[in-house]
């Protein structure tokens, strides 16, 4: 199984020449299509998560995303599978388990929306999305938030000790400069230090 890291909360696994795209974001401006692209997880409505230009760009492969997301993307054309927490889907040969339901609080006057994490595998890979949310099952990989409005470095670093997956890479960094991106990565290596995480930027 194979990870590419592309900018901001995008992130696509590759096995068997299949892939999942994760979160293809309108801040993922690197984003490159994969060959063959089995399925697509979006976690959440939000802008820095999905964009009509990007999943427009993959004809004919499935999405996967909560209720409030599939009816903004209703507008675009796109036909959306919805997903909530303990649904499992398959998309190619991948096994998508869901988690979550909720985004993790930003502020009183913003409304919240649904999220979904999702497992990919059976807990080869885990992402919560803009939550931290738990999965169910142990976690090999683990694709962990670092700097958004709605967290804190120290509840990144809690949310990595809690799990303690045998790898972890950063993810949801683009609001970080590369200095910025430097610092926090230091304190999440404190933290994967004390989990026996390898955490790595990919």
């Amino acid at each position: 199984m194979e990870i590419t890291k592309y900018a901001h909360a995008c992130f696509v696994v590759t096995k068997d020449g299949e892939s999942i795209v994760i979160d293809p974001g309108e801040l993922s401006l690197d984003f490159v299509v994969p060959e063959r692209v089995a399925g697509i997880v979006v976690t959440h409505m939000h802008g820095d998560h999905w964009s009509a230009d990007r999943l427009t760009c993959m004809p004919g492969a499935p999405i996967f995303a909560p209720e409030d997301a599939a009816k903004a993307m209703a507008e675009f054309g796109l036909n959306v599978d919805v997903v909530k927490p303990n649904d499992t889907r398959m998309a190619g040969s991948f096994t998508l388990s869901f988690t979550g339901g909720e985004h993790a609080f930003i502020h009183p006057d913003t409304p919240m929306c649904q999220n979904v994490g999702v497992l990919i595998d059976d807990g080869e890979v885990y992402y919560p999305g803009d939550s931290f949310a738990e999965p169910s099952v142990p976690v090999k990989t683990l694709a962990l938030p670092i700097a958004a409005p709605w967290m804190k470095t120290s509840e990144g670093m809690d949310f990595l000790m809690k799990l303690k997956p045998e790898r972890a890479f950063p993810t949801h960094d683009a609001v970080l400069s590369d200095a910025g991106k430097s610092f926090v990565d230091n304190w999440m290596k404190i933290a994967a230090e004390k989990a026996g995480t390898m955490y790595e930027r990919l």
